[in-house]
């Protein structure tokens, strides 16, 4: 299992699901270039670079493929990319409230969330290599787009916060989400309720998810979609 955080989130995001998952299988987790304790980003930060990151530190570490990959947040962005490029590589895949690949274009930029959007951002430690990943996310999220499709025997689960619409901006994101569908048909989809940070606040759910992909790579059965 390989555990890939979001923006500014640290490998200790995965605690309790890391220590469940631990038990019966080989679980990996750290900390991208530049956050905690890491050394220093000197690449660029955008997914391509990330990805081939990951590849040579789990090679390094001697873990060899396949993986179950799961990812939060801008994580699960960077796992999608990871995925489709590498699907060889790749027994299943677990995506927690992700981002998806077009959240930062047109009416999702930046500069067209409003004053407020724009000093949450400044103000959530988005500085250095983590200012430099959100800045190359519409980017990341261009090459999910151009790579090849999942392979339709792949099982994907996607665990997605409570729709909670209340401005033209929460429509937009909600919007996005529902749009996973399209681009995953064969995934199974729940909703967990809480917020964003649903490694910390539900890492059952997590680790049931984890399971259940594990348990339809090895007998080969395709997931069905549900709500």
């Amino acid at each position: 299992m390989v555990f890939e955080s979001g923006l500014v989130a640290y490998k200790e995001t995965w605690r309790d699901v890391f220590v469940d998952i631990s038990e019966t299988n080989t679980v990996f987790a750290y900390n991208r270039p530049g956050v905690g304790l890491s050394t220093d980003a000197l690449t660029p930060r955008d997914g391509t670079s990330i990805v081939a990151e990951l590849r040579a530190l789990l090679r390094s570490r001697n873990l060899q493929p396949p993986y179950v990959l799961v990812g939060h947040s801008a994580g699960g962005l960077y796992m999608q990319l990871y995925a489709r490029r590498y699907p060889s590589e790749v027994a299943g895949l677990v995506l927690v409230d992700p981002t998806h690949p077009t959240q930062f274009e047109g009416a999702g930029a930046l500069e067209n969330r409003g004053g407020l959007a724009s000093m949450a951002v400044a103000t959530a430690g988005l500085f250095g290599p983590a200012r430099a990943e959100f800045d190359a996310l519409a980017e990341t999220g261009r090459a999910v787009r151009a790579a090849p499709a999942l392979p339709m025997d792949m099982p994907v689960v996607i665990l997605v916060a409570p729709d909670r619409s209340g401005t033209p901006i929460a429509a937009f994101d909600n919007a996005k989400r529902d749009d996973f569908r399209k681009l995953y048909p064969n995934a199974l989809f729940r909703e967990v309720d809480g917020g964003h940070r649903i490694p910390t606040e539900h890492p059952r759910e997590v680790a049931s998810a984890i399971r259940e992909v594990i348990s339809r790579a090895s007998t080969g059965n395709r997931p069905g979609t549900r709500r």
